[in-house]
């Protein structure tokens, strides 16, 4: 298998992506999706590793907050790999935005999720052969408008393409519609950023102090989702699964320039 083009520094901010195989949708109701974010959290604990089969051997139906009270119960001290600072699942990928806090963490955190998520979809499903098209894929994030901008697309224009696909070519016909399918989204970090919910599986770091407040937020989004943020599509375009994965050479500074 070739090396990775990318290379990861502690410190250092990045989009990770990855869709189903073939296109085939990789969440078909909400029991995969939380499924997918208990694999989340526990696969991004550098202390301990307990998988959410072994949970489900003593019983089903455990919360993300039920996981960590047993966390704490057994003094197992949480200590994440990677700070997610943005996510979102759409019906056949998913999209992170994340710091790496210790070397080999991104690796580390994905390969546990892959594989637990993995092995619970092909058995539930009885679909047999990979769930995911290939290894995770990965963008390095060295600009601040690349930050902003990935957080935008992450919560709301991801989920705006559910009812508006073309919107990239075509822009936004009824603004009022594609906005409330973005703001009751449930599956991604609008909600956090809206200051509605709060989620252990969340840190917003650094981006936490560039939207501050909802309102600071909303109005940044709004003006992306209305195309008045010229530059967006053209910095995507070099971020996303539609581009190649870019690399570097050398780490940079943990402050975003």
């Amino acid at each position: 298998m070739p090396a990775r083009k990318v290379q990861f520094f502690p410190g250092e901010f990045y989009h990770l992506f990855n869709r189903g195989n073939g296109r085939q949708d990789i969440f078909y109701d909400d029991k995969d999706r939380y499924r997918f974010l208990q694999a989340m959290y526990l696969s991004n604990n550098s202390n301990s590793f307990i998988g959410v089969g072994d949970l489900d051997r003593k019983k089903s139906g455990y919360t993300i907050a039920d996981i960590k009270k047993i966390f704490e119960g057994n003094k197992i001290i949480y200590d994440p790999l990677v700070k997610i600072c943005a996510d979102v699942l759409m019906p056949n990928h998913f999209h992170f935005l994340v710091e790496e806090i210790r070397q080999g963490g991104i690796i580390k955190f994905m390969q546990r999720l892959g594989n637990s998520y993995g092995k619970y979809f092909t058995t539930k499903r009885d679909r047999p052969g990979s769930l995911f098209q290939g290894r995770f894929k990965a963008v390095h994030i060295d600009k601040d408008d690349q930050l902003s901008y990935l957080l935008a697309y992450i919560n709301v224009i991801n989920p705006a393409q559910l009812v508006a696909p073309d919107l990239k070519e075509k822009g936004i016909e009824n603004f009022d519609k594609v906005w409330e399918k973005v703001d009751g989204y449930k599956w991604g970090t609008h909600q956090e950023f809206m200051n509605r919910r709060s989620s252990v599986l969340i840190d917003k770091g650094l981006l936490g102090e560039l939207y501050s407040t909802p309102e600071i937020y909303e109005r940044f989004v709004k003006e992306v989702l209305s195309g008045k943020e010229r530059k967006f599509w053209t910095t995507i375009d070099g971020l996303t699964i539609n581009h190649r994965v870019i690399s570097y050479r050398h780490p940079v500074s943990a402050k975003i320039k």
